[in-house]
């Protein structure tokens, strides 16, 4: 021990590794490799977004095509009907008769999708079934006065 020059390999001094740390950037590039992999599974995975194409008055009430099913939420409220679809679409709005009589249609941008509104001068009451049709969804909505 009479210097720090090695002699045999037996000093106190531990040799330095020569070796970069490649563990740390192993295990990192796998990470990002896993993240970047997963990200795009689930963006191929993940479902069209509803998108509401057409709406149409038939005698007593409306039919609306969505490319896929929306959830619905439907009430009556004070004599009117309301329906909540989760789907995106534009505003519109029109007339259509029931027994002779105008009811006043619209949809309208809300926070959780789209607002439909139906409301006449008599309250109304409304059913309302969907069912999938040449790759797209039919909403059919029947309206009858109290």
């Amino acid at each position: 021990m009479h210097g720090s020059e090695e002699k045999d390999r037996q000093h106190s001094t531990p040799e330095e590794d020569s070796r970069p740390k490649l563990m740390l950037r192993v295990f990192g590039s796998l990470a990002i490799v896993g993240v970047m992999i997963g990200l795009m599974i689930g963006r191929l995975t993940q479902p069209e977004p509803v998108q509401l194409q057409e709406v149409q008055t038939v005698p007593d009430g409306l039919v609306i095509w969505f490319n896929h099913e929306p959830k619905v939420h439907g009430e009556h409220v004070e004599g009117a009907v309301a329906l909540l679809f989760d789907a995106s679409g534009r505003a519109q709005q029109g007339q259509l008769q029931v027994n002779q009589r105008m009811v006043n249609w619209r949809i309208r941008l809300a926070d959780q999708g789209l607002l439909l509104n139906l409301v006449a001068a008599r309250p109304l009451r409304g059913e309302w079934s969907g069912g999938a049709v040449d790759g797209r969804w039919r909403l059919e909505i029947h309206l009858r006065e109290q």
